[in-house]
């Protein structure tokens, strides 16, 4: 279990629990907690999981939502809060897309996640593992998630791999 301030980072594959295995460790502690969201709703699909998401959470939780200033998200909430921010791929997508210095951005959030002002979980996807992308962006994509997970690995107290709905801790 995390201490007053630390950064759990779970990381794992589509749909391999991650998210829900990070709200299971947040709500063993005292609520309330906070919920950063990173994702915006373009289509109905995205609009489906969104809905999903917050149906599985219950009572306690506070939603921000965050899809591109997550370093202010983090840093205007009290000290000790629990936050779970869900999830930086997406928070990364929406950077790329908006043509943003991303370098810059992962630069001031990972500086961010290295000073935690609470118990906080971070979740992202691991992309690296498949085949390479065929196009451009996809590529560019894939490997600047790969340096945002190992930057804030780094700073993460604890590292946990989410493997078919099963928790590894990696650090």
């Amino acid at each position: 279990m995390p201490d007053r301030q630390s950064v759990c980072f779970i990381i794992g594959g589509a749909r391999s629990g991650k998210s829900a295995h990070a709200e299971k460790l947040i709500t063993a502690l005292p609520a309330p907690w906070t919920y950063i969201a990173t994702a915006q709703a373009y289509d109905e699909e995205m609009r489906e999981r969104i809905a999903h998401h917050r149906a599985r959470r219950g009572e306690g939780w506070e939603t921000l939502d965050a899809p591109l200033d997550l370093v202010g998200a983090l840093t205007s909430l009290p000290s000790g809060r629990p936050v779970l921010v869900d999830c930086l791929t997406l928070w990364l997508t929406n950077h790329m897309l908006a043509e943003h210095d991303v370098e810059a951005e992962c630069a001031r959030l990972v500086a961010t996640l290295a000073k935690p002002r609470g118990p906080w979980f971070v979740v992202s996807n691991e992309v690296g593992l498949g085949i390479v992308p065929d196009n451009a962006l996809a590529r560019r994509f894939r490997d600047a998630a790969g340096r945002l997970n190992q930057q804030v690995a780094s700073v993460a107290s604890e590292v946990v791999l989410t493997v078919a709905g099963l928790p590894l801790k990696v650090k």
